[in-house]
């Protein structure tokens, strides 16, 4: 598994965050300012750069869960994301 694939914290990963904002036509700018967090933790994150706190990837959850999202937890065919219907 690379870098960019490993679970971090047991939560949410890199790759899901990069989707998810895809999902919704987000910029890193745009995470940013839902979330609060500065645009170059969010980069570092997504890319496996730092092993952020829990309370850090529950900040992202929650902002990118506002505007729609709906994470998929690791099931056997790996974890994802959705838009919530």
């Amino acid at each position: 598994m690379s870098a960019r694939e490993k679970v971090i914290n047991d939560d949410i990963t890199p790759p899901q965050i990069r989707a998810a904002r895809a999902l919704i036509g987000w910029t890193q700018d745009q995470l940013s300012s839902a979330s609060g967090l500065p645009k170059r933790t969010i980069a570092r994150i997504e890319l496996a750069e730092v092993n952020p706190r829990h309370s850090t990837l529950n900040t992202i959850r929650v902002a990118l869960e506002r505007a729609g999202i709906e994470f998929i937890a690791e099931n056997g065919g790996g974890a994802g994301v959705r838009l919530r219907k």
